[in-house]
């Protein structure tokens, strides 16, 4: 079948189920006849017309078939740059053959009488817009409403073809308009005052002073990649991130489980945040009474912190979309955690030369999608391939090819970020070789690339800044031209901290929500 007998089957179908669905109905669909003949005489009579109508409709915006064919003609000669008047588009509809269908000469002619100016034409416009997005909810509503009825399509696939039906019809006849720069500019120079009243950190903060020096905090639309080895602490490092964000600095935070229960990770919280060893929570130790007021006031902390655990297993695009939108707009969620990106699913079937890998990119497509759409931050952990420690002269540290299954993870990722523990590979029994952690920022769009060096408190699963920092600059960043380099000084770190005692606490808490 040729492409143009294609397209003409194609438009029978939509025919056909509009039709099919305005006769169910019993009324007419919606259209704007006299309108459309307004649109296409105000074309022929004005140059200037010509340009706002093509930027902004598409053939499909008439009802009318002899319009539609009207309109068509127009369009094949505005892409080969030749005029629209009353005489060329009659001669284009001749080489067309649909001369006569569209009512001959005489009926082009009377076109141009419908309308004495095109002075008007961008209030026509949208008004064809307005009743083809109309046609389009009532033909996508019309093929849910078959799809529903029929048991052999998945409820995944329902939902999943149903919201993208619905989007494309209100999307379709829709261009986003373009901007000049004096119209963002304002919003701009307002940015840069903030940035120049704040601390330096113009997106949520990460709790831990090297890391914000990389990032700035976690920017708005970021969709950050956050990957390791089994067994690194990919997960209690993006615990610790959110805690931080939500505790500290009383920011809403999500967090989508799909490996751990809510339980397992309030846990982990908890330990963290009182410092009491997972080992005593567990039962394994009695607590003495001063640690049981201590382990009080901490959860009182954790308690009003605006932190919303969601542990949906194997959780679809659709259903993380829908409540990521739903957080944002009643619970002001400021970035969102997602444990982890490969459990996740498309809510196609992986079959029909449908695979894992084309699930995962569409996966990483979609976080970012949603990360720019919601104007947040999203964390996603990510595994990482088994072939990581097969390189050679490596010693087991990750770059951006070990992203398993799918390289438009790294494509769509604004920052890429690796933790990397050499004491796991084995090579020393130090405790302090054990828990010291490299953050690889491997990938950052807007920033620098190279690591910090970070603690792991395994007994409490959280990390700390090291007092001294590592300095390490990608291949990538050595290879490519102009690229940012990490200054071989840093900034220098906060002051010493006093060492932290868990029963020396005198904080007042903030009142915050909280919810599992």
């Amino acid at each position: 079948m040729t492409q143009e007998r294609k397209r003409t089957y194609k438009r029978k179908q939509q025919a056909d189920s509009i039709q099919s669905a305005s006769m169910e109905m019993g009324n007419v669909p919606p259209h704007a006849t006299d309108v459309e003949e307004a649109v296409l005489g105000a074309m022929m009579v004005s140059s200037d017309s010509v340009d706002q109508v093509m930027d902004l409709l598409k053939p499909e915006a008439f009802y009318d078939p002899k319009n539609k064919a009207v309109f068509e003609a127009m369009l094949d000669l505005f892409n080969e740059r030749s005029p629209i008047d009353m005489l060329t588009v009659i001669e284009r509809l001749r080489q067309r053959q649909a001369l006569e269908e569209t009512g001959g000469p005489g009926r082009i002619a009377s076109l141009t009488q419908k309308v004495g100016t095109g002075a008007n034409v961008e209030y026509y416009v949208r008004i064809l817009q307005q009743k083809a997005i109309q046609r389009n909810l009532i033909e996508a509503s019309y093929g849910i409403l078959k799809d529903a009825f029929d048991p052999s399509v998945p409820v995944d696939d329902l939902v999943s073809g149903a919201q993208d039906s619905v989007y494309n019809a209100i999307a379709g006849n829709l261009k986003n308009p373009y901007k000049h720069v004096s119209e963002v500019i304002n919003a701009s120079m307002e940015r840069i005052e903030n940035s120049q009243k704040s601390t330096g950190i113009t997106g949520v903060h990460s709790g831990f002073h090297k890391v914000d020096q990389f990032t700035m905090g976690w920017q708005p639309g970021n969709l950050i990649i956050l990957g390791a080895r089994p067994s690194v602490g990919k997960t209690a490092f993006a615990l610790n991130l959110a805690r931080n964000a939500a505790v500290e600095f009383n920011e809403p935070v999500a967090f989508f489980s799909l490996e751990m229960t809510s339980m397992e990770l309030t846990d982990r919280l908890i330990a963290a945040e009182s410092g009491i060893s997972s080992d005593k929570l567990k039962g394994k130790q009695k607590l003495l009474p001063e640690e049981w007021v201590h382990l009080e006031r901490s959860i009182d902390r954790i308690v009003r912190a605006p932190l919303y655990i969601d542990e949906t297993p194997g959780i679809t695009l659709t259903e993380f979309t829908a409540k990521a939108k739903r957080l944002v707009r009643e619970k002001g969620v400021k970035i969102i955690f997602v444990d982890y990106l490969q459990l996740m699913h498309s809510g196609k079937q992986l079959s029909g030369g449908f695979s894992k890998v084309q699930e995962v990119t569409d996966i990483s497509n979609t976080l970012k999608t949603t990360a720019k759409e919601l104007n947040i931050p999203i964390i996603a952990l990510a595994q990482l391939n088994r072939n990581l420690m097969s390189r050679m002269g490596s010693n087991g540290k990750p770059v951006l090819s070990d992203l398993k299954d799918s390289g438009s993870i790294e494509q769509d990722a604004d920052i890429v970020v690796f933790l990397h523990r050499p004491g796991l590979l084995g090579l020393s029994d130090d405790p302090d070789e054990l828990s010291r952690t490299e953050v690889i920022f491997a990938k950052n769009r807007n920033g620098q690339v190279g690591s910090v060096e970070m603690r792991y408190v395994g007994h409490l699963m959280k990390f700390e800044d090291s007092p001294v920092p590592l300095y390490q600059s990608s291949p990538r960043e050595q290879s490519e031209p102009g690229r940012a380099q990490v200054e071989n000084t840093y900034p220098a770190p906060p002051p010493q901290q006093v060492p932290y005692n868990p029963f020396d606490q005198t904080d007042e808490f903030v009142q915050t929500d909280f919810m599992v």
